[in-house]
């Protein structure tokens, strides 16, 4: 027989405790529960914007995450993320002229990889400076910032999907269609 004094404390264990641990966001469906924070609100947001809901929340939330805020951060899925980008920028501009030089085609990926132009113009459209973390001593509108966390989320994506074509389409319709363009969101 469990003692009386037990089962109270239990029930008011299992009563109060999901008051008092704050907000957070369900790790199945990244839907925010009644636990929720600006950070996990701004990652729904981000989702919406990108038009791709993550199976493992806490990929996006890595990938929003500067080194100079945590050693959990986002620079290995940035790497992902930019080699990604990159695999897909040559695809097109295969397809769409197979005759292309290698000097060319050089240019053109170079121009979709710029840390000060393209890659940060795509992150700030979708307002990565306000939603990654950083030191307080780290610039989060900083190009190489914004640059890191836009291209960790199709890493990201990548490894949450399983697959780089995946990342690649959805880097596509967040940059616009063609190499060197940006699409307002």
């Amino acid at each position: 027989m469990v003692p009386r004094g037990f089962t109270v404390i239990t029930i008011f264990v299992f009563a109060i405790v999901p008051h008092i641990q704050g907000f957070a966001i369900s790790e199945q469906d990244g839907k925010i529960s009644m636990r929720s924070s600006p950070f996990e609100t701004a990652l729904v947001t981000l989702q919406r914007q990108i038009g791709y809901n993550f199976q493992k929340i806490s990929l996006l939330r890595r990938a929003m995450t500067h080194a100079s805020f945590s050693e959990e951060n986002n620079k290995a899925l940035s790497i992902l993320g930019g080699n990604i980008i990159d695999t897909s920028a040559s695809l097109r501009l295969l397809k769409k002229n197979i005759e292309i030089s290698s000097k060319e085609m050089n240019r053109r990926i170079s121009e979709i990889s710029k840390v000060e132009s393209s890659c940060a113009a795509d992150g700030l459209q979708l307002g990565l400076h306000k939603v990654v973390r950083v030191s307080p001593k780290t610039n989060s509108s900083a190009p190489a910032v914004v640059c890191g966390a836009f291209r960790a989320i199709f890493g990201a994506i990548a490894l949450d999907v399983g697959k780089s074509d995946d990342a690649g389409s959805i880097f596509w319709a967040v940059h616009g269609g063609e190499v060197g363009g940006v699409m307002a969101i």
